[in-house]
């Protein structure tokens, strides 16, 4: 496993890391037994950050995290988000009162005293213009209950915006073969101002593995089932809000110039982490099999020029028109 620094943190981090959502659930059946086991594989692997959100399960992928690092002797580091407990879920919610109580559940659900990362859980916009709300979080790091604050972001905009407040040590956002955006626009200005990338839904909740066709199916509580058009969330965290049939054509075109050594979601991931700007990339994983393929990247051969290219052409073609501007 390679190691980068997670911007002004300065966590010194696995570059494939692990996301948490999938163990929490939302993403149809899982079994707490398998989850460790999948953890506990990472931690083998060489991972050593963990991000997770307090409504990952209601608190489940938190709990499960606390589990892992109380078995484990190595150091970890967890990352956790909050403000989607709100309800509704709107600008005002944001404010310190609310930002603690849901900062001292993650921290009872994770068994620590302090966060070593809290992120703002994709807020409305309006958040990163309350210069108050960062200042709640530079209150709530000098108490002692967080280490470090971040965002996690939808747009791009939202992102720049985050990057204007001294405080904000990470950026997390959605960046993978279906979503270039973030590297056109963001990512330099992050380099400058010493601030971390986290990348999300990297392989576009599962359409970049190559295993979707459209014969797939999934169950009912499963986001890429119920949230296609953004019924419950932000339609952007489901298949990166590319239409299913217009990503599986994109896919096969892809499945063409992938290297041969690589699995087509080992390529999703080398491919993010070809960008420096990159501090890691955090796919989630349900079973041992799923975090191998993933952590493995790591020490794969970068890949090349001319392969780059082809994957910014084959998103020229059939997606950027459909998502580029709306994220």
């Amino acid at each position: 496993m390679k190691y980068r620094t997670l911007g002004k943190t300065g966590y010194n981090i696995s570059e494939v890391s692990f996301g948490g959502w999938a163990i929490g659930g939302t993403w149809g059946p899982v079994d707490d037994n398998e989850s460790m086991k999948a953890l506990e594989t990472a931690i083998d692997q060489g991972v050593n950050f963990f991000d997770t959100a307090d409504v990952y399960g209601d608190g489940r992928s938190e709990r499960l995290l606390s589990k892992l690092s109380k078995q484990k002797k190595q150091d970890v580091f967890i990352a956790t988000k909050a403000g989607r407990r709100l309800n509704p879920h709107v600008s005002s919610g944001y404010n310190k009162e609310n930002l603690t109580k849901f900062i001292d559940r993650s921290l009872m659900n994770l068994g620590v005293d302090q966060l070593d990362l809290l992120q703002l859980h994709c807020p409305p916009t309006e958040v990163y213009q309350r210069d108050e709300v960062f200042e709640a979080l530079d209150s709530l790091k000098s108490q002692g209950k967080i280490r470090q604050y971040g965002v996690s972001v939808e747009k791009v905009d939202e992102a720049l915006q985050a990057l204007t407040y001294d405080g904000v040590s990470t950026i997390q956002i959605i960046y993978n073969m279906f979503r270039h955006k973030p590297a056109d626009e963001l990512f330099e200005k992050a380099k400058k101002r010493n601030v971390g990338i986290i990348t999300r839904v990297p392989l576009a909740s599962g359409l970049l593995t190559g295993k979707m066709s459209m014969d797939t199916t999934f169950d009912d509580d499963d986001h890429r089932k119920f949230n296609r058009n953004g019924e419950a969330f932000d339609k952007g965290e489901t298949f990166s809000g590319v239409n299913y049939e217009l990503g599986l054509k994109a896919v096969e075109a892809l499945k063409e110039i992938k290297p041969e050594q690589l699995s087509m979601a080992q390529f999703a991931l080398k491919w993010i982490l070809m960008n420096d700007a990159v501090s890691c990339v955090i796919p989630g994983g349900k079973t041992t099999r799923q975090v191998t393929d993933n952590t493995n990247t790591s020490n794969l051969p970068k890949l090349d020029r001319n392969t780059m290219k082809q994957v910014r052409e084959i998103y020229n073609t059939y997606i950027k028109n459909s998502v580029h501007h709306l994220w």
